[in-house]
């Protein structure tokens, strides 16, 4: 199956050496020439036959600004994915912008990071029973070999409205094991924390992809001494806490997996320095000046 390719970035450039490796015939286009199977936008669209299908793959930032330039240069019939990691609730607008030039348009969220290209990739499709049909040997390249790894999810937005969720549960996930992490690092008792996480890989009930990730970051760096403790938030761990306060779900594990990242971006916090202040005022606990 021929498809064109937008965004060959670490994601994107994994994927079309996959559908290659498969036996697609993928044309690829990159804003850096090095990547680029074709010059522009327009020369990419040139490169394929109708019906064409081309999948979105670039950063949230810029995805409205492609496709509102790549929609022009298509036809009727043909059929825009966007894999990128946008907000469910710009698909349906975007997916009606497009009918009315006679294009499909599917959303699909990609799981898999930079391992994908060797393991596959989870996908999460939203989109009609037809133009799911269509992509279905697209799909079957990209995702895991067995029966796990697609879902079509629902309509259009269900797509991305899945990827939203799971990366909220990621959040959850990354922390409790980093939670397991401080506290062992702080135990008297346990001497050996990278070789805990690395038992816990088989026969027990918290093993994950997510656990042997930590073994290997482990494995380079015991007491992750190298790193600073800062981390960044993506739009969808947010997205997941709006979503659960628009629909009055009780979310508390991802939520303050969330808060906690923002707390990793403060040298002093203030909240703490207002905990010490009223301490000290009802209690006459000692502070720590700053200096």
């Amino acid at each position: 199956m021929q498809l064109g390719l937008v965004g060959l970035g670490k994601m994107g450039g994994n994927m079309r050496d996959r559908l290659r490796e498969a036996g697609h015939d993928v044309v690829g286009y990159d804003r850096n020439p090095a990547l680029s199977d074709a010059e522009n936008l327009a020369d990419l669209v040139s490169k394929l036959a109708a019906p064409r299908a081309v999948w979105v793959m670039v950063p949230a930032g810029v995805t409205e600004a492609t496709i509102d330039e790549l929609a022009p240069l298509l036809s009727p019939g043909d059929l825009i994915i966007d894999g990128g990691n946008s907000r469910f609730s710009s698909d349906g607008p975007r997916a009606g912008r497009l009918s009315t030039r006679g294009i499909g348009y599917m959303d699909v969220g990609v799981s898999g990071g930079v391992w994908g290209k060797e393991n596959g990739y989870g996908l999460m499709v939203g989109g009609s029973d037809e133009n799911v049909a269509r992509m279905m040997p697209v799909f079957d390249a990209l995702k895991p070999e067995g029966e796990f790894g697609f879902v079509h999810a629902g309509p259009v937005g269900a797509g991305h409205y899945a990827k939203m969720v799971h990366n909220g549960i990621e959040y959850g996930l990354m922390h409790a094991y980093a939670e397991g992490f401080e506290l062992l690092e702080a135990s008297e008792l346990v001497t050996n924390v990278p070789g805990v996480f690395r038992s816990w890989r088989e026969g027990t009930v918290i093993r994950s992809w997510l656990l042997d990730l930590m073994d290997l970051a482990l494995t380079d760096d015991a007491h992750l001494e190298k790193l600073k403790g800062y981390a960044e938030d993506t739009g969808e761990g947010r997205w997941t806490v709006e979503e659960a306060i628009r629909l009055a779900v009780p979310m508390h594990v991802i939520s303050a997996s969330l808060f906690a990242r923002f707390e990793s971006r403060q040298d002093d916090s203030p909240a703490m320095k207002a905990i010490a202040a009223l301490r000290n005022q009802f209690g006459g606990h000692a502070v720590q000046q700053a200096g």
